[in-house]
């Protein structure tokens, strides 16, 4: 009696769900490409021209690698996989936005138990729209089906950035001065940071489960806490006029572990809380978790996404400037002498 042959489908990997995305997900990647794009997507590595970065007087790349963290579990929970991919690609253009640079392209890791592909075609649609808005080309990626490190549907996003910034142009805080302003830039929620403890407040604490309704804002605690991580990169065009000092993006870690990144050490950061309302979703979890401020502001951002140090006497018109009024700017502290810290004022 001959054996059964073993494929590799028995192992709980799936060539042909990998094939039913791959012509969606090349669409997807595809739409992102501009001219310095070379070749097409299925190659084993990404092809990027960096010719015309000899524009620049001494171009310096910049890059980041970041993840979406525990929202996943949430995204899950909902079915709802399009707005994590826009997370992870708006988080990492903000991390080396903040050093004043450009993003040129994005890869992608999608690592799961079982490669679903609606679920990876709606990840990736998050991928291409994100890049797109934010002028950045999604490169190339790994897929990774892997049964028994991801249990379930469960799976894991991790995404590197590469920019570049004129070396003239880089943001390092070092002219930052006493009397300089601080001004906030509104989160659309909690963006990627804190979700261990929001959903331990939620489903431990509160008892709520994420279709519930969250009355104070008439959506549901899913909708809420899945509100997609903000894109800041119209800063980009303050930082081409010189008129940041210093900027922070505000992820794990909060004001104190963030801003403190780009002081000089002569330097305190006052924060006066007072100055802001933050969403009603935050005001939930620390009542409802008995939660101290030190603790909310350092793990959630508490409304203030990106963080701008410029000097006091333009401020106000900074604030003016049209390309950050979708982002409701708000003057929520100074700098003053001192010795590199974060003060927070509640």
């Amino acid at each position: 009696m001959s054996k059964k042959s073993v494929t590799y489908a028995d192992a709980g990997v799936s060539l042909s769900a990998w094939n039913t995305a791959k012509k969606r997900i090349g669409e997807l990647v595809g739409a992102t490409y501009n001219k310095n794009v070379i070749g097409k997507f299925g190659q084993f590595g990404g092809l990027y021209d960096i010719g015309w970065i000899k524009d620049f007087e001494k171009p310096i790349l910049v890059s980041s690698v970041d993840g979406v963290g525990t929202k996943l579990k949430i995204a899950v929970a909902m079915n709802t996989h399009g707005t994590v991919g826009e997370d992870l690609v708006n988080h990492c253009v903000n991390d080396i936005l903040v050093l004043g640079a450009k993003p040129l392209f994005f890869l992608d890791y999608l690592g799961t138990g079982k490669l679903l592909p609606e679920t990876a075609e709606q990840i990736i649609e998050g991928f291409s729209r994100a890049c797109r808005n934010a002028g950045c080309v999604l490169i190339g990626g790994e897929t990774a089906e892997m049964p028994g490190v991801y249990s379930g549907e469960d799976y894991d996003l991790v995404g590197t950035i590469v920019g570049v910034v004129d070396e003239r142009k880089v943001i390092d805080g070092s002219n930052i001065v006493p009397g300089d302003k601080i001004i906030g830039l509104r989160s659309s929620g909690l963006h990627t940071n804190g979700y261990s403890l929001a959903r331990k407040i939620l489903t431990e604490i509160a008892g709520k489960d994420y279709p519930d309704i969250f009355e104070e804002t008439g959506q549901s605690f899913g909708v809420e806490l899945l509100r997609p991580h903000r894109c800041y990169s119209p800063v980009l065009s303050l930082i081409e006029d010189s008129l940041v000092k210093g900027c922070a993006h505000i992820t794990g870690g909060g004001f104190q572990e963030n801003i403190d990144r780009v002081l000089p050490s002569s330097c305190d950061a006052v924060i006066r809380t007072v100055s802001w309302q933050p969403q009603p979703i935050f005001g939930f979890l620390q009542s409802t978790g008995n939660v101290a401020n030190d603790e909310m502001y350092r793990t959630f951002n508490m409304g203030i996404g990106l963080v701008l140090i410029v000097p006091g006497s333009i401020s106000s018109e900074i604030m003016a400037r049209p390309e950050l009024s979708e982002f409701a700017p708000v003057e929520i502290g100074e700098i003053t002498e001192g010795t590199g810290s974060v003060k927070m004022e509640y």
